[in-house]
């Protein structure tokens, strides 16, 4: 058996938690699992919405219905649709809140099934505002561990970093695990608590500023 016949039989029988499934990276996951592993048992996919209908519409619109799934919907031809609706379900959540944005029973449920969780949300916008980056990136990314220490029968948790993780070193950099506030600059700590309450202080600044400015042309007028 090669090794890609042996990473497929990995996902069959699996329930599995994926975040950030409208993004690029695992929109082409969700596809290559449901195409090479159809024996999957669940796909739970993770999307910003405001309720689980308009979490399904997001997936059917921005993911399912895009031209990477057609050779999936030329395999399954008239079954396609009640396949997805078998193997996929969606979730309206957001990493950037403890048990991932859940209802309590709903995250309680998911505990008891998730075999894997694949991380892929993340904003990749490197212009994005500071806090929200923190929000995403950083915090989003402990609300996830968070959950997955709770997962009963978790197999394994799968994080897809954001580019330039390991900032901008020229040199080999090695697979081994950072500890918390260790930062890749030698002699330099990462206080992220710190560099939260820091954000929130300058946004919070920034808006008293521009309520004042706004006071004021008002008054002129």
């Amino acid at each position: 058996m090669d090794a890609a016949a042996r990473v497929a039989g990995c996902f069959r029988d699996k329930t599995i938690l994926i975040t950030g499934s409208t993004g690029f990276l695992a929109k082409l996951l969700v596809e290559k699992i449901l195409r090479v592993q159809p024996d999957v048992k669940k796909l739970y996919l993770l999307v910003r919405a405001t309720d689980d209908a308009a979490a399904e519409q997001r997936v059917l619109h921005e993911i399912v219905g895009k031209e990477l799934f057609d050779v999936l919907r030329e395999k399954h031809g008239a079954d396609f649709h009640s396949f997805i609706k078998e193997k996929t379900s969606p979730l309206a959540g957001d990493i950037r809140h403890p048990n991932l944005g859940l209802g309590t029973a709903q995250a309680n449920q998911l505990l008891e099934q998730i075999d894997i969780i694949i991380s892929g949300a993340a904003t990749t916008n490197f212009y994005e505002r500071y806090d929200v980056a923190l929000a995403t990136n950083t915090f989003g990314i402990m609300h996830i561990c968070q959950f997955a220490k709770q997962c009963t029968h978790l197999k394994l948790l799968l994080h897809i970093s954001t580019a330039y993780v390991a900032s901008n070193k020229k040199c080999r950099v090695m697979e081994k695990p950072l500890q918390m506030g260790q930062s890749v600059k030698k002699g330099h700590r990462l206080d992220i608590e710190a560099e939260l309450e820091l954000a929130n202080k300058v946004k919070a600044k920034l808006k008293n500023e521009r309520a004042g400015t706004d006071s004021s042309q008002q008054l002129e007028r």
